[in-house]
C-alpha cells in the first residue's frame, strides 16, 4: 500500500449490449460474472470505493449478489464517459473528487496501475485527465489500428493519440513496416483518471473533428484545450475482453493462476 496515494473512487461502466460478445459484463470467468471480476481487481487498489455504473438491472443485481456497489444509469448513453458523468451526478461527488475509470472488460487490470493513474492526476493539477501507456514491442501491434498509440511531450502530457503507426520516421519503411522505430512507440492503455468537475462537463463539449476521424473520444478533451497526463508503465496490461476468443484466453489465464 502506498501511503501517498490520494483519495479516489473507481467507477466501472458496464453496458449489457455488445455486438461482438452479447451480455459481456455477465460472461462467466472462473465462476463469477466478468464485471464482478473487474470490480474485485479494482478493490485491490487503494480506491476508497468501487462502483459499477450499469445500464441494465441484471448487471446491478449480479454486482449486489457479490457485494459490489452498483448503480443503474440510463441505457442510451453513447459512451462510457457519458455514463460516468451521470454516475458523478447521481452520487453527488464534488468537482474536485478524483475518479478512475476502469473498463468493464478488463478483469486482469493491475491494481497498482489504478493507483498510479490516480496519483498522477492528483500530482498534475494542470491536467484534466490522466491515463497510461507502455512501450510497444511488436511490429504487429504497431501496425494494428485497434492498438491506439500516443505521443508525449517532455512533461509527459499527451500530444496526440492515433490508430495509425506513430511516430513515423521520415526515411524508413517506405516499403512497409518491418521494424519498430527507436525510441519505441507507446501503446495507450484504456484507463482514465478524471476530476469529477471535468467529467460532468465532458459530455457537453462538442465532438472534435479529429475525434470523429480517429474514433477516439479522448481527442475531444485535447481539441478543447484540456491536458492529459500519461503514466508510462514498464509492464503491458493483461488482455481485455472484446471477442469470444478474448474471453476464452482470459478464462484460461484465470484458470492457470488458480491452480
Amino acid at each position: 500500500m502506498r501511503a501517498s496515494t490520494p483519495t479516489f473512487t473507481v467507477v466501472i461502466p458496464a453496458r449489457l449490449a455488445s455486438s461482438r460478445l452479447p451480455h459481456k459484463p455477465l460472461a462467466d470467468i472462473a465462476g463469477l460474472p466478468m464485471v464482478v471480476r473487474v470490480a474485485q481487481r479494482a478493490t485491490m487498489s487503494n480506491a476508497a470505493s468501487v462502483v459499477v455504473a450499469a445500464d441494465h438491472p441484471s448487471i446491478v443485481q449480479a454486482c449486489m449478489d457479490h457485494g459490489i456497489q452498483a448503480i443503474l444509469t440510463r441505457d442510451d448513453h453513447p459512451s462510457g464517459s457519458d455514463r460516468l458523468a451521470e454516475a458523478c451526478k447521481l452520487l453527488a461527488w464534488p468537482d474536485d473528487a478524483l475518479v478512475v475509470n476502469v473498463q468493464g472488460d478488463e478483469p486482469l487490470m493491475d491494481p497498482d496501475l489504478i493507483n498510479q493513474v490516480a496519483t498522477l492526476l492528483h500530482d498534475r493539477p494542470e491536467a484534466s485527465m490522466s491515463t497510461a501507456a507502455h512501450a510497444i514491442d511488436s511490429v504487429e501491434d504497431f501496425r494494428n489500428p485497434n492498438v491506439v498509440k500516443v505521443i508525449l511531450n517532455a512533461r509527459q502530457l499527451a500530444m496526440y493519440f492515433s490508430r495509425a503507426p506513430i511516430p513515423w520516421w521520415r526515411d524508413g519503411n517506405t516499403q512497409g513496416i518491418t521494424a519498430l522505430p527507436e525510441p519505441r512507440p507507446l501503446r495507450h492503455i484504456g484507463i482514465y483518471g478524471y476530476r469529477a468537475g471535468f467529467l460532468k462537463q465532458f459530455p457537453l463539449l462538442p465532438q472534435a473533428p479529429v475525434e470523429i476521424t480517429e474514433a477516439l473520444e479522448q481527442m475531444r478533451a485535447m481539441w478543447h484545450g484540456h491536458q492529459i497526463a500519461v503514466h508510462v508503465t514498464p509492464q503491458a496490461p493483461g488482455p481485455g475482453v472484446d471477442t469470444p476468443e478474448d474471453l476464452q484466453r482470459v478464462r484460461s489465464l484465470m484458470s492457470e493462476t488458480r491452480t
